[in-house]
């Protein structure tokens, strides 16, 4: 099942679920997935959502499927074997695997929708590349987590960009301003429910910039997989509904390009994961 959040009919925000016969089935209240997962009322939702108002893509706008995250967006560095070593490469340094993974967060106000505009303000960053990762979203809350459980407690999976600014990144020696700048974690289209994805680790993962693949994996690639990583991160905090997880990037990202290659005005980023869909966001000045 395909489950987000919409604008519907001057509505800011209302739940729809894709229905069987392909139109979306949208809340007759105000409503989005995010408070809904928090409050616990999100499964009910779904099983009301059969008797909800039909309506056509046409009709919908798609925002975040979590438009506002209570907490900020967990995110994996260097997960991917081949990412870790074109960054290790990028930096003049040797390959070395993590031994733990590597954690970050993204500011919540990053989140935008799966088309929106990002704003590139120049001033801030002029070095604004591109991340296409599988995102998971929890849908039932826990601490001390084990491995064999972990997939109990995911709502579904969705595509996020970890739009990262690498001047930021690295002059600050750490992550979360490079990665918290506001607009640059486009989400979407929608979240799939896990009954859906039988095999997380086994997706195509691809990436776009106007019409040239930069980025082309498979979730397989991970080097810590999405049970380890639940539960590294259940050990030290409970994990929330609601709580969005990324698990990393393949290669192929701009900054460890022979030349470095960056985002500018104009340019579109695509971001596509099998059987999850594809967000599109388009690069404008500030």
């Amino acid at each position: 099942m395909r489950i987000t959040t919409v604008s519907y009919r001057d509505v800011e925000q209302r739940i729809a679920v894709q229905a069987s016969d392909g139109y979306w089935a949208v809340s007759p209240q105000p409503a989005n997935l995010g408070d809904a997962l928090a409050t616990g009322e999100a499964e009910t939702l779904l099983k009301q959502s059969d008797s909800w108002p039909r309506a056509g893509l046409d009709e919908l706008a798609f925002l975040a499927p979590i438009p506002y995250p209570r907490r900020n967006i967990i995110c994996l560095g260097m997960n991917y074997a081949e990412h870790a070593e074109e960054s290790l490469r990028a930096k003049g340094r040797e390959l070395e695997l993590p031994e733990a993974p590597v954690i970050f967060t993204k500011a919540t106000t990053a989140v935008v929708g799966p088309y929106s505009d990002i704003v590139l303000d120049e001033t801030v960053t002029q070095q604004l590349d591109w991340e296409v990762e599988l995102a998971l979203v929890i849908g039932k809350s826990g601490r001390y987590i084990a491995e064999e459980r972990a997939f109990d407690h995911i709502f579904g999976y969705t595509v996020i960009n970890d739009l990262s600014a690498r001047d930021l990144q690295f002059r600050h020696k750490q992550f979360f301003l490079g990665k918290s700048m506001d607009g640059s974690c486009p989400m979407g289209p929608w979240i799939t429910t896990a009954d859906q994805i039988p095999d997380p680790h086994d997706l195509t993962v691809r990436s776009h910039v106007n019409e040239q693949l930069k980025q082309d994996g498979n979730t397989r690639d991970m080097v810590f997989r999405i049970p380890e990583i639940i539960t590294t991160l259940a050990k030290v905090m409970t994990l929330q509904a609601g709580d969005i997880i990324a698990t990393g990037t393949p290669s192929g990202v701009g900054f460890a390009r022979q030349p470095p290659e960056y985002l500018q005005p104009g340019d579109i980023t695509r971001c596509y994961i099998e059987g999850l869909g594809e967000i599109a966001n388009r690069i404008v000045s500030a």
